[in-house]
């Protein structure tokens, strides 16, 4: 009987299907190895008012993972590359990595509108920096707000009218299995 391995993440709906991904692909190679999921949860769970940016960006979802993985509370880590430090902590390396999942944004919208027909003024919420910069550009005549929570909560924002519109990342809708809600994809 194979040693049963911990596998740390966030407990996010999302997270918990990555990581589920994760140990479907690393059951591929070792079929006969046990794994058990154990969510943790990080600064950035805890505090889902304060904006990113104000909490520090980088670390905010995997400090806690970091340091159960350095304290021997798990094994191993399964997170979105975008959350990783540019330097790991001493004693931690990167060892396996997903194949990529769709690259693109998408809108997803209350009355169908893409980015194109929301109104001017519309309430266009996203935590992404990088998102909010290509929506400036495309639309500056947009007002852009911070949106925390987790894809659910960010929707039932959506849904009862705090935004007119969300721009999320499709990989993310994928894993959950909700690209039904998809307004329009962004990009190529």
């Amino acid at each position: 009987m194979a040693t049963e391995l911990r596998v740390g993440t966030r407990g996010s709906a999302l997270a918990l299907a990555q990581a589920q991904q994760a140990v479907a692909a690393l059951l591929r190679v070792a079929p006969d190895q046990q794994w058990t999921i154990v969510p943790i949860v990080t600064t950035g769970d805890r505090d889902r008012a304060t904006s990113l940016t104000v909490l520090g960006g980088s670390g905010v979802f995997v400090k806690e993972l970091h340091e159960a993985l350095l304290a021997g509370g798990i094994d191993l880590a399964v997170h979105s590359a975008k959350d990783l430090p540019t330097q790991l902590p001493p004693g931690l390396e990167l060892v396996a990595v997903l194949g990529r999942e769709d690259v693109r944004d998408v809108v997803v919208s209350r009355a169908g509108a893409t980015l194109a027909t929301l109104p001017p003024g519309a309430r266009i919420g996203t935590s992404s920096r990088r998102r909010r910069a290509l929506v400036a550009a495309l639309r500056p005549d947009v007002e852009l707000a911070d949106v925390r929570g987790n894809v659910d909560t960010r929707l039932r924002k959506l849904w009862d009218g705090a935004f007119d519109a969300l721009i999320l990342a499709a990989a993310g809708l994928a894993r959950l299995g909700r690209l039904d809600v998809v307004t329009e994809y962004l990009g190529s």
